[in-house]
């Protein structure tokens, strides 16, 4: 099928290029020429596992191409997904002023032949009328600039603008770090649209992904397909991301009174885990959650319920807990170290997860403002931020290159970002060239009787 997505931040890229994989023949759309030309090249703009293999893959196949023409994707598409961000406002309301302006140019330039237009970015609640009366607002005024060009004479009236079109609402729901195997191996498919035309083309542009035939197990049923009205597809995006969210919340508050009474939270999450009522995924203690979804989504939920005159108290508790919990290392810091003023504070990652470069809302950063407020001179190594050089948006923290420079003379070290190769790093070393070998393990990842052993005071989360 013909594939036309708008944006290539990281869901319309990794949409854009599975979607090519798979052998459908996709355009996608971006105005920012330099990232234009770096995807032409083959070249990723964004660390993701597995990402740039099939991004070359589907360009030596000829199934996508890189454009800055939206006339030429609109006319492409058969299928035209808006998936463009849509950041936060101060006031937690989703920004959806790039959504409209997509959704504008849609309509700008359509002109005959059935469209599906889906909504793959993050939006509000009641978004996919919006966009509808958007497109057609674009249509409009398209149409006013041709007749103001024509000519008032009916004789040189330009002919009315042909546009069938229909809006699907198909959230994402791919992990940073996993979103390649989550397209290929998805839980589910959500579909929203009352148009049984647009459905049924979702259903075959998908028809691979749902008959296993990239997946990693393709012995598995196939994939659920839900089909609801647009609203209550909005809505689960919301609450997906609400509930998870408010389940790391929970573990995170559990965690803070074992730290009171002694019991360990590990144990405790394995325990309630083993109940298959609850499940063991997302019960993992630390220092919070943060991202580009995760805070995003549920303060936009809770702004759509006050504006719905309904207070979310439960997600505000969960977003309120979370504040809280960015704080824990640094209350394990003042513990150990007593006076931060003139300490040395070493970060064992910066990215809010691994397997990302991911920056946005990391509790890092929430960290490295608080170490310096209170005079602490902060350094940090993470294993894609070292490595790539990237220090947009890092300011008072000096990021070293390797794990045993961040250590020389630390008097502690923080665990923020659960990366892989931190579980072999050779920690007696690292301990030996440490003024204190403190460790405060915020995701609760190293094995406290190992870092033991290496010559560390290791502090847990609700251990």
């Amino acid at each position: 099928m013909r594939v036309c997505v708008i944006g290539t931040g990281y869901v319309g890229l990794v949409t854009g290029v599975c979607l090519a994989y798979i052998g459908h023949d996709v355009i996608c759309i971006d105005n920012n020429e330099e990232k234009l030309k770096l995807m032409k090249s083959g070249q990723s703009p964004i660390f993701e596992p597995g990402l740039s293999e099939i991004m070359q893959a589907a360009i030596n196949s000829g199934n996508i191409q890189f454009s800055s023409d939206m006339a030429g994707g609109v006319a492409h598409g058969e299928i035209l997904f808006i998936a463009v961000g849509t950041p936060p406002l101060p006031n937690g309301e989703s920004d959806t002023r790039y959504v409209e302006a997509v959704a504008r140019g849609i309509g700008a330039n359509l002109n005959g032949g059935y469209k599906v237009i889906v909504n793959k970015s993050t939006v509000p609640i009641g978004s996919g009328d919006w966009v509808r009366m958007i497109v057609l607002d674009g249509i409009v005024e398209r149409q006013k600039s041709l007749v103001a060009v024509g000519g008032s004479s009916a004789e040189e009236k330009p002919p009315e603008i042909s546009a069938h079109f229909d809006v699907v609402s198909n959230p994402e729901f791919l992990r940073e770090g996993s979103a390649v195997y989550d397209t290929f191996n998805p839980d589910r498919i959500v579909l929203g649209g009352n148009s049984q035309q647009a459905i049924t083309m979702m259903k075959e542009l998908y028809a691979p992904i749902v008959e296993r035939k990239f997946a990693v197990d393709q012995s598995l049923p196939p994939v659920p397909v839900l089909v609801t009205d647009l609203s209550s597809a909005e809505m689960i995006k919301y609450a997906a991301n609400a509930f998870l969210a408010t389940k790391i919340s929970f573990i995170n508050e559990v965690a803070n009174i074992c730290d009171r009474v002694g019991a360990d939270v590990t144990q405790v999450a394995k325990g309630i885990g083993l109940d298959s009522r609850i499940g063991n995924k997302f019960l993992q203690a630390g220092i919070g959650w943060g991202g580009s979804c995760f805070p995003k989504d549920v303060s936009a939920l809770i702004h759509t319920a006050d504006d719905y005159g309904y207070e979310a108290q439960l997600l505000k508790a969960a977003v309120s807990v979370n504040e809280r919990q960015r704080l824990i290392a640094l209350e394990k810091l003042q513990q150990a170290l007593k006076i931060l003023k003139g300490k040395t504070v070493g970060l064992l990652g910066l990215t809010f997860k691994p397997d990302t470069d991911d920056l946005r809302d990391a509790p890092a950063l929430n960290l490295i403002e608080q170490l310096n407020r209170l005079g602490a001179k902060v350094k940090a190594y993470d294993p894609i931020i070292s490595q790539t050089g990237m220090r947009h948006g890092l300011s008072g923290v000096l990021v070293e290159t390797d794990a045993e420079r961040l250590a020389d003379g630390c008097d502690a070290l923080v665990l923020v970002t659960e990366w892989q190769q931190f579980s072999t790093l050779d920690y007696a070393k690292m301990a030996k060239l440490m003024n204190h070998a403190v460790m405060i393990d915020g995701r609760n990842f190293l094995d406290p009787e190992t870092m033991v052993r290496a010559g560390f005071q290791y502090v847990g989360v609700g251990r």
